[in-house]
Formats: C-alpha cells, structure tokens, sequence
C-alpha cells in the first residue's frame, strides 16, 4: 500500500527514528563519495505552483544521488494550470512517474492530489504545513542535541506553515515547544490542541524573550512569505519587537542553536549578527533538506532489489 507524506504526523515516533538514522546514514555516503543508486529508473514529478530555491534543489539532486531523474513541472507548463481537474492530472501522473512531490498555495491542492494519485504524494509545502523542513529541523536537532526528547524549541514570530509542522512534531519527537507570536500570527489553533491531545508540550505566548529563556534552539521564519506580500506593510508593523537578535538569544541556554528555513530577510525576523554567528546552524540546516528528503524517497518510493 502507498504511503504518503502529508503532514509531519504520517510518521509516527519509530517510524521518524528510522528515517533520520537513515538520513544520517546517506549523508555519510554522500561525503565519503560512496555510491548509494537504490532508486536507479525511478523518476519524481516535482510540481511547483510557488518558485522555490530548497525544495527543487533538494529533491533534484537528491534524486539523482539516489540513482533517478527528477521531472520539474511548472503549473502553468501543465494542465493544471488551464483548468484540468486535480484528479484528472494525479490519475495520469501516477502512470508516469515513481512518486510526486508537490509545493502548493492550498494544502486541499495536496491532499486531494494524493487521493487520487497511487504513487506516493509529498507535501513539498502548502499553507497549513512544511513537513519537509521540519525533517530536516528534526535531523539537524539530532545532530547538535544527541535526541530531540526533551529539547526546548521557542518559535520566534510568525505562526505559519512551518511553526504548524514544528507543533505537530511535538507529539511524535518529545520537544517542548513554546511559540512566541503576536495576535492574530498564532499557529493553527487546531493544531495546537492536536498536538497536545496525542502528549506533545506545545504552549503559544506573546513575549519573545519569555519564549527564549533557556530555550536550547530558537527558530524563526520570515514575515512575508509567498502568499501573503499584499500584508506586507501590515505584517511588518506587527512583528516589530518578533526580531531574533543577539539580546534575545542570550536569554536561551548558553549552547543553543539557532535556525531559520531560509530565505532569510536580515534586519526583520533576525539579525545579520545572529545568523552569522557562532550559534547560528542555519546552513547545515539547509544541508539537511537533501539528505532527509533522500531517506525519505527512498522510504516512499522503495529502493531497488
């Protein structure tokens, strides 16, 4: 039966495990130039209705490291983008290719993409939720922490996609997460309580520095992303004092890291000084986007015999 990635919680917590000890394992490949072809003649449709830098990077090498080709479709280059029907483009699409990753404006694009699709969907982001990254948050955490059980993560501004994922991850990681976002900027309400139903710690606040206070990593993202630059004046006048800076991080714990998803706006939700410091992990965050995505094809899509 296929599997798909839809949300950070179609992975349960050994299921999460398995993949970064994979993750790490094919990041070691990679370094010691081992080859690692297990998805040779297997192909990804990647279809991106928002430009993204990351996420097609990410996925088109880490396809080719594996051995496959990627297929990047535009959706004005398709169909879809003169009306097809989702169902219709997911049913022929299955015929094609190995799996789809998509980056859509709704997550509804996404969901009903993989109703009809039988090869694996992946949420390659949408408006409620950016797995992708948060395997990548989690593999990066790994890393710099040992375990992610019981690491504090304060979320600084912006309760969007990417703090939805971070929430819902509690539930399955152990971290305890307090996001710090100013009314009407909150994470998913629902997701919040999701979370906290299946035993994460998820707490939303307002002050940034009470977010912070030993935090062990302070994450934050921009204030305008792609969707919301008609706001952008308004956002930016309700952000003010939602900046990660060097103050701020030294209210967390003296060896906390700091991440940010990219692309990063210096100057707004953080300081020039700060992603550039000692503290900052942002780049091997960025890394990781490849070898979790390719522990996670290999997952979906099933390695050659």
């Amino acid at each position: 039966m296929k599997r798909d990635l839809i949300s950070i919680l179609d992975f349960d917590e050994d299921e999460l495990g398995e993949l970064m000890r994979d993750a790490e394992h094919l990041r070691k490949l990679r370094k010691d130039g081992t080859a690692h072809e297990v998805l040779r003649g297997k192909t990804l449709a990647m279809i991106f209705e928002k430009p993204s830098t990351r996420t097609r990077i990410s996925f088109d090498v880490g396809m080719h490291d594996l051995g496959g080709s990627a297929l990047y479709l535009n959706t004005q280059d398709l169909q879809l983008g003169r009306g097809e029907e989702i169902r219709d483009t997911a049913r022929v699409a299955a015929r094609y290719v190995s799996g789809v990753m998509i980056r859509a404006y709704k997550h509804s694009t996404i969901v009903d993409f993989a109703r009809y699709a039988t090869v694996p969907v992946i949420n390659g982001l949408s408006d409620r939720e950016h797995p992708c990254q948060l395997l990548a948050d989690i593999m990066t955490i790994r890393e710099h922490f040992g375990s992610t059980l019981d690491v504090n993560v304060a979320w600084i501004g912006d309760g969007n996609n990417v703090c939805n994922s971070l929430v819902l991850s509690a539930a399955t990681t152990g971290m305890i997460v307090q996001a710090a976002c100013p009314p009407g900027y909150e994470p998913a309400p629902d997701m919040v309580e999701r979370a906290n139903a299946l035993g994460g710690r998820v707490e939303v606040v307002r002050d940034p520095l009470e977010a912070a206070r030993d935090a062990d990593v302070v994450m934050t993202d921009t204030w305008v992303s792609m969707g919301t630059e008609a706001e952008r004046d308004k956002r930016i006048k309700a952000f003010q004092g939602y900046t990660v800076t060097a103050e701020l991080v030294k209210e967390a714990s003296p060896d906390a890291i700091v991440m940010h998803c990219l692309p990063a706006h210096r100057g707004q939700e953080i300081t020039d000084e700060v992603i550039e410091g000692p503290q900052s992990v942002v780049w091997e965050e960025a890394e990781n986007r490849l070898h979790a995505q390719k522990a996670l094809l290999v997952k979906l899509i099933g390695r050659n015999k």
